[in-house]
């Protein structure tokens, strides 16, 4: 095989592995064994356990973003395509293996430890964050509306993981249509002494 289709395979079992145990309780063993690529052909791929843990979260950053894009994308209306974040995230959180953010859990994990886990995990978060920005601008919403509905998407998945519910979802949707109701009409819901700095 060439060395990109054994890429993949590692980077392949990886995720289901770290994704679905926890990074430190996964060794390189259980990823040769899962992928079925020799350790020395895996080493000379990703030269360390660090090495394959970027290669895991930076391929999974991109075909997250790229998932949500595609799955919004389909809407017909900037407004749509805003709450269709939520509908996507109520798929993903009903999937049987969902266990919550990979990032979150990474930089969990590794985050006080790993420079660069840490440095992916906000990058893939300061990623989504610009991406609902994007999507609220579209929309003709206040600037101040996309770091709300990107508070209410993130604690949505964590919460999500935890009761074991993808109905967290459709509780931020619900949120997000207020917020974003409000912000057209001109209301203020936030706090007398944050109001002042929000206001476009």
């Amino acid at each position: 095989m060439e060395d990109e289709e054994v890429k993949q395979r590692i980077l392949d079992a990886a995720e289901s592995l770290f994704y679905g145990r926890g990074i430190q309780a996964v060794g390189v063993d259980a990823i040769r064994s899962a992928s079925e690529v020799p350790l020395k052909r895996l080493y000379r791929i990703f030269p360390s356990k660090d090495a394959l843990v970027e290669g895991y979260l930076r391929r999974r950053d991109a075909r997250w973003l790229s998932a949500l894009a595609r799955y919004v994308g389909t809407q017909d209306s900037p407004t749509r395509q805003l709450l269709a974040v939520f509908d996507w995230l109520f798929e993903w959180f009903g999937e049987p293996d969902y266990r919550g953010c990979g990032f979150i859990n990474s930089f969990g994990e590794l985050g006080a430890t790993s420079p660069a886990v840490a440095e992916i995990a906000k990058a893939h978060k300061e990623a989504f964050r610009q991406y609902i920005a994007n999507l609220v601008a579209a929309a003709e919403a206040p600037a101040w509306l996309a770091d709300q509905l990107f508070l209410l998407a993130e604690g949505a998945m964590t919460t999500a993981a935890i009761s074991g519910s993808p109905e967290p979802a459709r509780q931020a949707k619900d949120a997000a249509r207020i917020l974003l109701r409000s912000a057209r009409e001109g209301v203020s819901i936030l706090p007398e002494w944050d109001a002042p700095a929000c206001r476009p």
